[in-house]
């Protein structure tokens, strides 16, 4: 038996140095990635009615996709299973398409995620995107946790995982393939859009490889980004549905009315990660609490806390949509998704209604 494409786990291209995109000729298209992030003082309950909330709002704003992360075993972000969050905001808004961001394909058999997104497809035809990532989203005992007893995958399968869903999904199965007879029902008019996500160039090379739409992960791996997508591009093996490549940037952004009120909320993200640095697990903290563990850290800690801030955007509207803009004209995209977190949910709803504002964004001129 032969897939169509066949992908060595250990392949991947050589990463030249970036050269200069040709101009964006498109209008800026804004999206949303929603890790459903949980602030001290709150519950996962509450951090999934937020997410709830927030995509009513993104919906009416304008933004085109709303994209849920997948994280286990976590005590700063809520969502496991984008696939229920999917179906639910879809139920809510009328606009904007709804998606994962993404679904780790290594922890599920190709068979049921295909059957998962051919089901939401069909509820919502035309607004289902299936972006796939290979991180575990979690640490290595949960990630074994969630292989059970037949024990975890092996991640050099990932490509052929890929390839599977989308096979399932068109029902192009090769009639030599052991699940040949095996169909994903319902079966909708058209397949959700896929998408590669990823921070590396390993995931850029399977979705040039296999004619994938890719989302680089700016806001964990900024530093390399422009050569991975570069590379992406160079080596893409253009498809039917994708005869030209495709390809957004997924970017950490705070935008406040002013910039010390920006710099004063990402102060909480910043000791996030810091904590995580450290082994510590926990809520997104208060301004306060952010301010007082930061009065305390060494220069090693403020480098670190200034390296990654420089790969974020964190001001007032202007100055992100420069940000914004710059970014975009970097990677070389028209769609930048926007990843925000604050402690205050009031505030990352007002970031996003910020960058709407300052993009023109209107639910009329959102991209179908």
């Amino acid at each position: 038996m032969e897939l169509p494409i066949r992908f060595g786990g250990g392949h991947r291209f050589a990463l030249d140095k970036p050269e200069g995109f040709r101009a964006r000729m498109s209008p800026m298209i804004l999206s949303v990635l929603d890790q459903s992030p949980i602030s001290a003082g709150r519950s996962h309950g509450d951090a999934l009615q937020e997410s709830l909330e927030l995509a009513r709002r993104a919906d009416a704003l304008g933004f085109h996709r709303y994209w849920f992360a997948e994280h286990h075993n976590s005590q700063g972000l809520a969502c496991s299973a984008p696939e229920i969050m999917i179906a639910r905001v879809a139920a809510e808004t009328q606009h904007i398409r709804v998606g994962s961001g993404g679904v780790m394909l290594p922890h599920y058999a190709s068979y049921k995620v295909a059957e998962q997104f051919a089901l939401l497809e069909t509820l919502y035809p035309g607004r289902i995107d299936l972006g796939i990532g290979r991180a575990p989203g979690s640490d290595q005992l949960t990630a074994a946790a969630l292989a059970g007893e037949g024990g975890m995958r092996n991640i050099d399968h990932f490509p052929r995982q890929v390839q599977e869903v989308a096979l399932y999904l068109k029902d192009q199965m090769p009639e030599d393939h052991p699940f040949a007879r095996v169909h994903a029902v319902p079966t909708p008019a058209d397949i959700p859009e896929m998408w590669m996500l990823g921070s590396s160039d390993y995931s850029a090379t399977v979705a040039a490889v296999l004619g994938l739409p890719f989302c680089f992960a700016h806001f964990i791996a900024g530093p390399v980004g422009a050569q991975v997508m570069t590379a992406f591009r160079q080596h893409y093996r253009p498809c039917e549905a994708y005869p030209e490549p495709t390809a957004s940037v997924a970017a950490h952004v705070i935008c406040a009315n002013t910039m010390e009120e920006a710099d004063r909320l990402a102060r909480g993200r910043d000791v996030w990660r810091l904590r995580i640095e450290r082994g510590v697990f926990a809520p997104f903290p208060t301004p306060e609490e952010a301010d007082a563990i930061l009065a305390e850290i060494g220069d090693g800690e403020r480098q670190r806390i200034a390296q990654a801030r420089s790969q974020q955007v964190i001001g007032d509207p202007e100055h992100c949509k420069r940000g914004i803009e710059a970014l975009a004209a970097d990677y070389g995209v028209d769609e930048v998704v926007i990843v925000t977190i604050t402690h205050d949910f009031a505030a990352r709803c007002r970031s996003y209604e910020l960058l709407a504002g300052a993009f023109a964004l209107t639910p009329a001129t959102k991209a179908a």
